[in-house]
């Protein structure tokens, strides 16, 4: 089974660049776990947004990433009213045994309404269960808090992995958990989910950025991948692809 992993950045970097990528990718691979996806029937729109700041809103991606993975289901899970969050797609041929959300920051409806706390809203983690040679196995996908401060530990984020610990104990499968955490690796959230039992793929192959020639700030961590120790993986790596301010996972299993 192969999987990519990539927070699309809203389609920033370019409409056509992206879904290039999705056209690449679409026959070898699996399962995509995307975040900062959007919907708008307009595509896009410069907007006065609630916090009263005039933006250029990237709102095509639910509707045209679907399209142009015309053979994967599509699972969205909005954490930012109903039309912006994260995205599973799932290839038609393989099976799903359930899908669902849970919230680990803030409930569904919560909505900051400050300009000092954009990114503060609420968060959720989205998993499918799927049946693998007869063997469940749970794909988690994740777009953790953002709070304008740098990726260190905060209140918020240390409460934020309690929660997704709280909820891996409730899974009898072997576990895929990915995402942009938004958080270094040295940070205490972090280890809380090390510590529960999963392999860090970024600590154990020793990868130095997860971010492109976009991002132009020095912390070059933000992605992770985490899985189950009974999980054989045969690759995993940070793909090149140039598709967003951050690089695209790719994770391999037997």
């Amino acid at each position: 089974m192969k999987i990519i992993c990539l927070n699309t950045w809203g389609g920033n970097a370019g409409k056509e660049n992206l879904l290039s990528f999705f056209n690449k990718h679409k026959d070898n691979v699996d399962v995509f776990c995307l975040q900062e996806v959007g919907y708008h029937p307009k595509g896009y729109e410069e907007v006065k947004d609630k916090f009263g700041k005039d933006i250029k809103v990237k709102i095509w991606g639910l509707k045209e990433i679907p399209a142009q993975l015309s053979n994967y289901i599509p699972y969205f899970r909005p954490h930012y009213y109903e039309d912006y969050g994260i995205l599973i797609m799932v290839k038609n041929n393989l099976k799903v045994l359930g899908e669902g959300e849970i919230f680990v920051h803030k409930d569904k409806n919560s909505v900051n309404h400050t300009n000092d706390e954009v990114g503060n809203h609420a968060r959720n983690i989205q998993y499918v269960t799927l049946d693998v040679k007869n063997e469940p196995i749970t794909i988690m996908n994740f777009h953790g808090l953002w709070n304008g401060k740098g990726k260190t530990d905060s209140d918020d984020r240390l409460l934020q992995s309690d929660k997704i610990v709280k909820f891996l104990k409730t899974l009898n499968t072997n576990i895929i958990l990915c995402g942009d955490f938004n958080l270094l690796p040295d940070t205490e959230s972090i280890k809380k989910i090390e510590n529960f039992g999963l392999r860090n793929l970024i600590k154990e192959y020793d990868i130095k950025s997860t971010r492109t020639s976009f991002y132009k700030k020095t912390d070059k961590y933000a992605d992770y991948c985490f899985v189950s120790n009974d999980i054989k993986v045969k690759d995993f790596k940070v793909l090149l692809d140039e598709v967003s301010d951050h690089a695209p996972l790719y994770i391999e299993i037997e």
